[in-house]
């Protein structure tokens, strides 16, 4: 990183930068844990070998709501105080967590092949997750197409935070619709067999790290673009000087 932009990035995005190489060695470890302890993990007497999409499936949904969150709590900052580092990690978070959330839509259809039979149900929760889905890739479009003004943040800065309404909801809503959800039931304590604890808990580990890693390397990306479009705006105004 060049010094000029260091002195243009915060001193926060800095630190996020410094702390994105510190978790390369965790993220390394845990993937290797995660990646032993699934394959010999056991499998479940009814659902078979497809039941271990259960160790990949929720950490990705755990993910693409952290994403959303931060996009929320980001935004209402930025709102608050002005601050750009904070619609830069807005747009990171985003963008995350929509990756999380797309992989989600894609292993669910798996797992529900496997056990209803087919690979997509209206089923509620899948229903809400789509519409998370699209609402934050929506948010994605407005970022790319209505260029970085000050306008265009604040707007999606309150987009942002109305969003996540959707995500207790979404949690919840097999509670709501009681017994006419084809999903599962949300995990609760007790609720895995023997030998399955373990690999879920090092899912979550290592994708939260996977998370953690990718959304300073996007906050840090936006800093040094938003920089390299600030040098190439005072290049030209420069030059039509000098004309």
């Amino acid at each position: 990183m060049s010094s000029q932009a260091s002195m243009s990035l915060s001193a926060l995005e800095l630190r996020a930068a410094r702390m994105r190489s510190w978790l390369t060695l965790p993220l390394l470890v845990f993937l290797a844990l995660y990646a032993w302890s699934v394959v010999n993990a056991p499998i479940d007497n009814v659902q078979g070998i497809i039941q271990k999409i259960l160790y990949v499936h929720p950490p990705l949904a755990y993910g693409a709501y952290l994403g959303f969150v931060i996009t929320a709590i980001a935004g209402g900052i930025y709102l608050w105080k002005s601050r750009e580092d904070m619609d830069r990690l807005a747009i990171a978070g985003t963008e995350v967590g929509v990756i999380f959330c797309t992989l989600m839509l894609i292993t669910g259809p798996i797992w529900a092949r496997g056990t209803w039979g087919k690979w997509w149900s209206w089923d509620p929760r899948l229903t809400v997750t789509l519409l998370l889905w699209f609402i934050y890739l929506a948010y994605m479009l407005l970022r790319s197409f209505s260029g970085n003004s000050t306008r265009t943040a604040r707007f999606a800065a309150v987009y942002g935070i109305v969003g996540i309404v959707l995500i207790p909801l979404n949690y919840y809503i097999i509670e709501i619709f009681d017994k006419r959800s084809m999903h599962p039931e949300n995990l609760e304590r007790g609720s895995l067999g023997d030998g399955m604890g373990m690999p879920f808990l090092l899912g979550n580990l290592a994708l939260f790290f996977v998370f953690a890693y990718l959304v300073l390397l996007r906050w840090e990306v936006e800093g040094l673009r938003t920089v390299a479009s600030e040098d190439e705006a005072e290049r030209l105004a420069a030059n039509r000087e000098v004309a």
